[in-house]
């Protein structure tokens, strides 16, 4: 351990601050009018953490403790902190000017961190726990999407170049068929192109792998965030990744959210005025978390699809003169309001598991049930799997199939 040691000792009022690394953690405490105390240099370990605690416990009445990357690098100290019953305030990196300014360095970050809380320009707890899970889910299933991906587009390329005989005999097709019948190759009964039928059946193999992977990683993230969030996962054009990446962004813990604008700027939502001369007009946000941002974005497609309110409402501001991406501006700011809510105030989502039990016991098939409705039969499907929220038709459905 390194550090500065403090003069003054007493049972004052302080506040910490922590810079974050991967193998050590800068400690910083202040007075509660921001006058430098002491700071010192801990390892990433729990002997560090409990050492770092120590060393801001004896400088006085610990208020609150600012650190940065609470959810990254300083994950560690943040969780050991929370549990020795401090108060923790995340806190986001000095803007480019500060720095340039005052310069960069352990001991100045961790001053700075502790200033911020001082100041009250840092107030956001950190994210909840319950997110981790969800978050490291998440990470693998994308990875296995994008390792598939790239597979895939080498089987691609392997076939453009591959001898006529080859490329006639694996045509893209429909579905998985292709990837099947690469997989069943023996190379063996073609020695000239042996290496590259066993390059193509590997790829191939190992896209089915992946598959596999990715299904069993998505159904264990739908589990989590429904039992997280049910009301935010049962929204309509809300998926398991989608839902999850709403979750990440705002953590498990719905104190962070503020105010509803502050969770759309946070999204990247909010409309950013752009107006000049006689235009008066607003554009999309370039700032925010950009995954949330592209989550919004999904789910504004979806209903743009699917959904026959937001169709119309498509349909109501084309008339009136906007282009499609300032119509995809407002359906994302309405979306992120939406979502606010069922962050804030989770609801809860209707039972709907007597559907399909009430309908097979009366031996009605999903194509009568879709016929009586006008829909397709995948929407009854879905809504009887609780795979999609509509209240008011699980009601009206609910009532014909008593009736039937």
């Amino acid at each position: 351990m390194t550090g500065t040691a403090s003069t003054d000792l007493s049972d004052e009022v302080v506040v910490g601050g922590v810079d974050s690394h991967a193998a050590t953690i800068h400690v910083a405490v202040v007075t509660d009018r921001g006058g430098h105390l002491a700071d010192a240099e801990f390892p990433t370990r729990a002997a560090g953490y409990a050492a770092a605690i120590a060393f801001l416990q004896a400088h006085g009445t610990v208020t609150a403790v600012g650190v940065e990357g609470t959810s990254s690098y300083g994950a560690g100290f943040t969780r050991a902190a929370r549990q020795a019953g401090l108060t923790v305030v995340e806190v986001n990196r000095p803007d480019k000017a500060e720095r340039r300014r005052i310069g960069k360095s352990d001991p100045i970050d961790a001053y700075a961190a502790a200033r911020a809380v001082v100041s009250g320009r840092a107030t956001s707890a950190p994210k909840d726990g319950a997110v981790d899970g969800i978050r490291a889910l998440q990470t693998a299933a994308r990875s296995a999407v994008k390792a598939r991906t790239a597979a895939l587009n080498q089987i691609t390329h392997l076939l453009v170049t591959a001898p006529d005989a080859i490329r006639a005999k694996y045509p893209a097709q429909p579905g998985d068929k292709r990837l099947a019948a690469l997989a069943r190759i023996r190379p063996a009964t073609d020695p000239e192109n042996a290496a590259l039928l066993t390059a193509l059946r590997a790829l191939a193999r190992r896209i089915q792998s992946l598959t596999e992977e990715h299904t069993v990683l998505t159904a264990e993230l739908d589990r989590l965030v429904t039992e997280l969030n049910p009301g935010l996962r049962a929204a309509y054009g809300v998926g398991p990744d989608t839902a999850a990446q709403l979750l990440i962004t705002a953590g498990a813990n719905p104190e962070r959210l503020r105010t509803e604008a502050s969770f759309a700027a946070l999204c990247g939502a909010a409309p950013v005025p752009a107006s000049s001369g006689k235009t008066n007009r607003h554009r999309l946000s370039r700032g925010g978390d950009r995954a949330a941002n592209a989550a919004l974005y999904r789910i504004a497609l979806t209903r743009m699809a699917r959904d026959q309110r937001t169709r119309e409402y498509v349909a109501r501001q084309t008339d009136a003169g906007r282009t499609k991406t300032e119509i995809i501006r407002l359906l994302k700011r309405a979306i992120a309001r939406e979502i606010f809510r069922l962050l804030t105030d989770p609801v809860r989502v209707p039972d709907v598991a007597d559907l399909r039990q009430a309908r097979q016991s009366k031996n009605i098939t999903l194509t009568a049930v879709a016929n009586h409705f006008g829909v397709w039969p995948a929407v009854i499907s879905n809504i009887e799997r609780g795979l999609r929220r509509d209240d008011a038709f699980a009601d009206t459905y609910r009532e014909w199939l008593l009736s039937a």
